[in-house]
């Protein structure tokens, strides 16, 4: 399978590596002069992690695997410590670099390490779930989460590049799959109808990776996020439109204290984004339901407790599109229109919340 090679633009340019098998692509994108690699893996997966460092062994680099908590667990100030006390033990210096395999959690992690181990040395990304592939690991944030909330602690911070192996995509519980399409959705809705046309054609072969547009739809939600990220890497103005059904999810994440997929968040931010578009006049009422066809149709969640609004709310007033005591919703005048909405009443949140709430 010929690899793709999706560029993102900007300050410091990096490409974005699609295909099967690619893992020989690495050296190439950590570049000339670097000694040691630290390889930061999840603890669950040590098979994919073995064969990163034997290809970067092969290669003439001496590795330093070191592995972490799975999922949100590792995207902590205790980790990132661990972490930085393991490369100043080990000399990693400033030529040096950091890979970063798993999930977007590890990715999250990776990237951050990366960025403040001495002000910074070169990342190369190596996400190995759907939703790492098309929209974690792709774009240069970095974070780690704290009590108040998810990703309030992070830097801005472009990775050398990033190698999307599909390959990886069979070993991804077919649950954790399906929520990584919810990113793979909201690209279609902000920027790419043809995502949406595409699942709507044949929602089952969207739901493996399998499928025979997957490849596809992976790539043009990268290319999507690329444009986006070029453009826009500080989140100023154009990359807050990624943004849209997150308000929702990221406080439905801290509801939960982090055990829900950010997928199935995402899905049930967007309906609410999309009633929200709804409620304030822009969008017709086929919006919405197309929004709750589309993820009903892979297995997405649309609807959430309706007793948990008020501490949602209270969650939603910590957010980072937020501009001091202004509220900022990413809505949608249309499919692929996006657009603000900034310090809604509070009764037009709550109805669209209605829209959402379940038993």
């Amino acid at each position: 399978m010929t690899a793709t090679r999706i560029t993102v633009r900007g300050a410091e340019p990096y490409d974005v590596v699609v295909g099967g098998g690619v893992h020989g692509e690495l050296p190439s994108l950590l570049g000339e002069g670097v000694r040691t690699v630290a390889l930061i893996h999840p603890e669950t997966l040590p098979g994919i992690a073995k064969g990163v460092a034997d290809a970067l062994a092969d290669a003439g680099y001496e590795v330093l695997p070191l592995p972490v908590p799975d999922g949100e667990r590792a995207k902590s100030v205790r980790v990132a410590a661990e972490l930085w006390a393991a490369l100043g033990r080990h000399g990693v210096t400033r030529s040096d670099a950091v890979v970063g395999v798993g999930g977007g959690a590890t990715t999250d992690l990776a990237g951050f390490v990366a960025a403040t181990w001495l002000r910074g040395v070169k990342v190369v990304l190596v996400p190995t779930t759907l939703l790492a592939m098309v929209d974690a690991a792709v774009g240069g944030k970095t974070g780690i989460n704290t009590g108040e909330g998810k990703n309030l602690v992070g830097a801005f911070y472009p990775p050398a590049g990033v190698l999307c192996d599909l390959d990886t995509l069979a070993t991804v519980p077919g649950g954790d799959y399906v929520a990584g399409l919810a990113e793979v959705i909201k690209g279609g809705f902000i920027a790419d109808p043809e995502i949406l046309a595409r699942i709507e054609a044949d929602p089952q072969g969207a739901r493996t990776p399998a499928g025979p547009h997957t490849r596809e739809l992976i790539e043009r939600k990268i290319r999507v996020k690329a444009e986006v990220v070029g453009a826009d890497l500080r989140e100023s103005g154009l990359r807050e439109i990624l943004n849209y059904g997150h308000t929702l999810a990221h406080a439905i994440e801290r509801a939960e204290d982090y055990g829900i997929r950010h997928g199935d968040a995402v899905a049930i931010g967007m309906v609410f984004a999309a009633a929200l578009s709804h409620l304030d006049g822009r969008v017709g009422p086929d919006l919405v339901e197309r929004t709750r066809s589309i993820l009903t149709s892979v297995g997405l969640p649309v609807t959430y407790r309706r007793d948990a609004w008020p501490r949602l709310r209270d969650h939603m007033r910590v957010d980072k599109k937020n501009r001091g005591a202004t509220a900022r919703f990413v809505v949608l005048d249309g499919v692929a229109r996006v657009s603000r909405l900034v310090n809604p009443p509070e009764e037009l949140l709550e109805a669209a919340f209605g829209v959402v709430a379940g038993d």
